[in-house]
């Protein structure tokens, strides 16, 4: 995607006439999107794609699971916490706000 960007920008720099870049020779304004079409070709060769892909659906799966065991009371630590809370015992101590000393 960066080389694209880049060819882009250098593309616009090129035709707006900017010094520096309206001056090169027009195979390195092109060469960002060779370089472009060749990573997306490696990355599609080699699986990265499909890996990056597969550990996006992976997290959503966990995250829905997660999210359906909590709603159905399933969680441990949590079927923990309101047996606690059910029998009386006082669960470790909850920290308030620090509340400023009016003296100061």
């Amino acid at each position: 995607m960066w080389f694209l960007i880049i060819g882009l920008v250098l593309l616009g720099l090129y035709w707006a006439g900017v010094e520096p870049v309206s001056a090169w020779h027009w195979i390195w304004i092109a060469l960002p999107f060779g370089a472009a079409a060749l990573w997306w070709t490696f990355a599609d060769a080699s699986g990265l794609t499909r890996k990056r892909a597969e550990e996006k659906i992976q997290e959503r799966k966990r995250a829905r699971r997660q999210r359906d065991i909590d709603a159905l009371g399933l969680n441990p630590q949590q079927q923990k916490r309101v047996h606690e809370l059910r029998r009386g015992d006082s669960p470790a101590p909850v920290k308030g706000p620090r509340r400023r000393d009016p003296s100061l």
